[in-house]
């Protein structure tokens, strides 16, 4: 079946034009397909009604780069059930008509602590069994919803990141931190074990890292991060913001459907055997030379000019 007979933009306009695109995203990013999926299908993720009017999260969008801040620095950026619905809100919020569509994503966090991880206020005996499986369920959605975005996602890390916040940090496609940041898991100094964040630390990092951190609870240097793969660059911390704008910037300049088809792969492919991922992989590049996109940089390339994209699902050929 070809993934790409209907094709359509996937865009971040609204949870509805997501929805639509699923047309090529069931084929070609079944991921996104069953998160976005499960979206509209969970549970209202409602916060505590005394936090009904806090804003959790800040986000600005220019020149299709979506900046989404944690804004909740009293608690270190804690991932409270109202923090998470917020945060992902924000990933799926609808943009205006005249601004262009977002290209790519960046998560920082307010203050010295990019995110302490769950609010353990939340998860005591008294809030019960019922509305810790929400935390967690909602949770899970967040960190599925960060990878299987049809854009790039990069956290953008300043200081400390810490247990859900490490999971955020390792769920994100692209990690900038500072020189000053530091990753744990410290889940077992206060009794609970941090099982849903080494899914995705262990999915990062080598597995004896990934179980040290997870057994000890020590934090790790940004450059002991960068050198297990947990981030991908360490600068300055009076560049990090600028660094990171660079990086999105520089993304920026290709074919958005480009990068989509290609995040797909990549994600889809790393789950299967060497033989399998190359079959599939083989199969998107043919379907990538079937964009417009696809020949349109190809032939800048020969006729050595800059390629215009149209950054569509659009096809040059069958």
């Amino acid at each position: 079946m070809d993934p790409l007979k209907d094709p359509g933009p996937i865009k971040l306009r609204t949870e509805k034009k997501m929805a639509a695109s699923m047309r090529i995203s069931k084929l070609i990013w079944p991921n996104l397909a069953k998160t976005v999926n499960c979206f509209h299908q969970t549970r209202n993720l409602s916060a505590p009604a005394a936090n009904a009017t806090k804003q959790y999260t800040l986000m600005t969008q220019k020149d299709g780069v979506r900046r989404i801040h944690l804004n909740d620095p009293k608690k270190r950026n804690a991932l409270s059930l109202a923090m998470l619905h917020s945060l992902k809100n924000d990933l799926l919020k609808e943009t205006a008509g005249d601004e262009e569509e977002v290209r790519i994503i960046i998560i920082s966090g307010e203050g010295p602590v990019f995110c302490a991880g769950h609010d353990l206020k939340e998860l005591t005996s008294e809030t019960g069994r019922s509305y810790h499986t929400e935390i967690f369920d909602a949770c899970t959605d967040v960190m599925l919803l960060v990878q299987d975005m049809p854009v790039p996602v990069i956290a953008q890390v300043a200081g400390l990141a810490t247990a859900a916040g490490c999971q955020l940090v390792a769920s994100c496609d692209i990690a900038v931190v500072s020189e000053k940041s530091r990753f744990a898991t410290p889940g077992v100094n206060v009794g609970l074990f941090c099982s849903t964040p080494g899914v995705a630390l262990g999915r990062a990092v080598p597995r004896k890292i990934a179980m040290e951190m997870l057994f000890t609870g020590e934090p790790i240097t940004a450059q002991a991060a960068l050198q297990h793969g947990l981030v991908s660059k360490v600068v300055p911390h009076e560049q990090l913001e600028e660094e990171t704008q660079k990086l999105a910037e520089k993304i920026c300049q290709y074919s958005s459907s480009v990068i989509s088809l290609g995040k797909s792969c990549f994600n889809s492919q790393m789950g299967k055997s060497r033989r399998e991922a190359y079959r599939e992989a083989g199969q998107v590049m043919v379907d990538n030379l079937s964009l417009k996109d696809g020949q349109e940089g190809i032939g800048a390339f020969v006729r050595k000019e800059h390629p215009k994209w149209s950054n569509s699902f659009d096809k040059a050929h069958e």
